[in-house]
Protein backbone atom coordinates (compact mmCIF):
# COMPACT_ATOMS: atom_id res chain seq x y z
CA UNK A 1 0.00 0.00 0.00
CA UNK A 2 1.45 3.38 -1.11
CA UNK A 3 0.61 6.24 1.31
CA UNK A 4 1.70 9.71 1.61
CA UNK A 5 1.64 12.10 5.10
CA UNK A 6 -0.80 14.59 4.71
CA UNK A 7 -1.41 16.99 7.45
CA UNK A 8 -1.68 17.09 11.27
CA UNK A 9 -4.48 18.84 12.84
CA UNK A 10 -4.92 21.09 15.86
CA UNK A 11 -8.55 22.16 17.47
CA UNK A 12 -8.51 25.60 18.56
CA UNK A 13 -10.90 27.66 20.29
CA UNK A 14 -10.08 30.37 17.65
CA UNK A 15 -9.00 29.24 14.76
CA UNK A 16 -8.09 32.57 13.10
CA UNK A 17 -5.85 33.66 15.75
CA UNK A 18 -4.15 30.45 16.15
CA UNK A 19 -3.84 30.33 12.29
CA UNK A 20 -2.71 33.64 12.35
CA UNK A 21 0.79 32.69 15.12
CA UNK A 22 1.59 30.11 13.37
CA UNK A 23 1.82 32.66 10.08
CA UNK A 24 3.89 35.29 12.33
CA UNK A 25 6.01 32.63 13.93
CA UNK A 26 7.22 30.12 11.60
CA UNK A 27 6.20 31.64 8.05
CA UNK A 28 3.36 29.07 7.73
CA UNK A 29 1.19 29.85 4.38
CA UNK A 30 -2.58 30.01 3.96
CA UNK A 31 -3.63 27.46 1.98
CA UNK A 32 -7.32 28.25 0.79
CA UNK A 33 -10.04 27.87 0.70
CA UNK A 34 -11.05 28.35 4.34
CA UNK A 35 -13.20 25.64 5.59
CA UNK A 36 -16.78 25.69 6.80
CA UNK A 37 -18.17 22.06 6.98
CA UNK A 38 -21.24 20.45 8.81
CA UNK A 39 -24.01 17.75 7.52
CA UNK A 40 -24.82 14.49 7.96
CA UNK A 41 -21.91 13.14 6.33
CA UNK A 42 -19.74 15.28 8.94
CA UNK A 43 -21.94 13.45 11.99
CA UNK A 44 -21.37 10.15 10.60
CA UNK A 45 -17.65 10.99 10.32
CA UNK A 46 -16.99 12.13 14.12
CA UNK A 47 -20.01 10.49 15.66
CA UNK A 48 -20.83 14.05 16.94
CA UNK A 49 -24.81 15.63 16.48
CA UNK A 50 -25.06 18.60 14.32
CA UNK A 51 -21.17 18.77 14.30
CA UNK A 52 -19.76 22.23 12.51
CA UNK A 53 -15.96 23.09 11.72
CA UNK A 54 -14.66 26.12 10.32
CA UNK A 55 -11.20 26.71 10.22
CA UNK A 56 -7.88 26.21 7.36
CA UNK A 57 -5.00 24.67 6.14
CA UNK A 58 -1.43 26.26 6.62
CA UNK A 59 1.41 24.92 4.41
CA UNK A 60 4.24 24.20 6.48
CA UNK A 61 7.57 26.01 5.61
CA UNK A 62 9.77 24.16 3.67
CA UNK A 63 7.93 21.96 1.75
CA UNK A 64 5.65 24.17 -0.91
CA UNK A 65 2.31 24.29 -1.89
CA UNK A 66 2.32 20.54 -2.34
CA UNK A 67 3.71 19.55 0.77
CA UNK A 68 2.18 18.40 4.50
CA UNK A 69 -0.13 20.87 6.39
CA UNK A 70 -1.21 22.15 9.77
CA UNK A 71 -4.86 21.88 9.44
CA UNK A 72 -6.19 24.62 12.35
CA UNK A 73 -9.97 23.42 13.03
CA UNK A 74 -12.67 25.09 16.06
CA UNK A 75 -15.28 22.94 16.17
CA UNK A 76 -19.10 24.80 16.76
CA UNK A 77 -18.52 22.66 20.83
CA UNK A 78 -15.87 21.94 22.17
CA UNK A 79 -14.90 19.34 24.63
CA UNK A 80 -12.83 21.09 27.65
CA UNK A 81 -10.67 18.08 28.98
CA UNK A 82 -7.71 18.82 30.73
CA UNK A 83 -4.31 20.39 28.83
CA UNK A 84 -2.19 18.22 27.33
CA UNK A 85 1.63 17.80 29.32
CA UNK A 86 4.67 16.79 27.44
CA UNK A 87 3.87 13.27 28.89
CA UNK A 88 0.87 12.45 28.17
CA UNK A 89 0.28 9.90 26.01
CA UNK A 90 -0.61 9.97 22.55
CA UNK A 91 0.47 12.83 20.08
CA UNK A 92 2.58 15.15 22.47
CA UNK A 93 4.07 17.87 20.02
CA UNK A 94 4.67 19.27 16.83
CA UNK A 95 8.48 19.91 15.59
CA UNK A 96 10.05 23.06 13.63
CA UNK A 97 13.25 23.42 12.53
CA UNK A 98 14.71 26.65 13.41
CA UNK A 99 17.73 28.82 12.63
CA UNK A 100 18.20 30.06 16.30
CA UNK A 101 16.42 28.74 19.00
CA UNK A 102 16.71 31.49 21.57
CA UNK A 103 15.91 33.81 19.02
CA UNK A 104 12.15 31.52 17.79
CA UNK A 105 11.23 30.98 21.61
CA UNK A 106 11.44 35.27 22.15
CA UNK A 107 8.86 34.98 19.04
CA UNK A 108 6.51 33.05 20.24
CA UNK A 109 6.05 34.76 23.51
CA UNK A 110 6.29 37.87 21.85
CA UNK A 111 3.06 36.24 19.83
CA UNK A 112 1.34 34.50 22.91
CA UNK A 113 2.87 31.37 23.68
CA UNK A 114 5.13 30.73 26.23
CA UNK A 115 8.10 28.37 27.53
CA UNK A 116 7.57 24.98 28.90
CA UNK A 117 10.88 24.17 30.13
CA UNK A 118 14.50 25.77 29.62
CA UNK A 119 16.37 25.73 26.30
CA UNK A 120 19.06 23.37 26.58
CA UNK A 121 21.86 22.29 24.18
CA UNK A 122 23.43 19.24 24.51
CA UNK A 123 24.93 16.22 22.91
CA UNK A 124 22.64 13.54 21.74
CA UNK A 125 24.54 10.37 20.38
CA UNK A 126 23.94 9.41 16.46
CA UNK A 127 22.63 12.96 16.12
CA UNK A 128 25.04 15.45 17.28
CA UNK A 129 25.04 18.46 19.45
CA UNK A 130 21.12 19.83 19.49
CA UNK A 131 19.46 23.60 20.72
CA UNK A 132 16.34 22.32 21.65
CA UNK A 133 13.37 23.72 23.66
CA UNK A 134 9.94 23.12 23.94
CA UNK A 135 7.11 25.74 24.13
CA UNK A 136 3.39 26.04 23.65
CA UNK A 137 1.39 28.10 21.58
CA UNK A 138 -1.57 30.55 22.74
CA UNK A 139 -3.76 27.88 22.84
CA UNK A 140 -1.23 25.37 24.92
CA UNK A 141 0.05 22.99 22.19
CA UNK A 142 3.28 22.16 22.54
CA UNK A 143 6.03 22.77 20.02
CA UNK A 144 9.54 21.80 19.81
CA UNK A 145 11.90 24.23 18.43
CA UNK A 146 15.76 22.63 17.39
CA UNK A 147 18.73 23.61 15.87
CA UNK A 148 20.58 20.47 15.01
CA UNK A 149 24.48 21.37 14.37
Amino acid sequence: MKTKFVHINIVAWDWRKLADFYRKVFGCVPKPPERNLSGDWLDKLTSLKDARITGIHLDLPGFGANGPTLEIFAYNEIDESADVQINSPGFAHIAFAVDDVEEALALVVENGGSAVGEAVNTEVRGLGRIDVVYVRDPEGNIIELQKVE
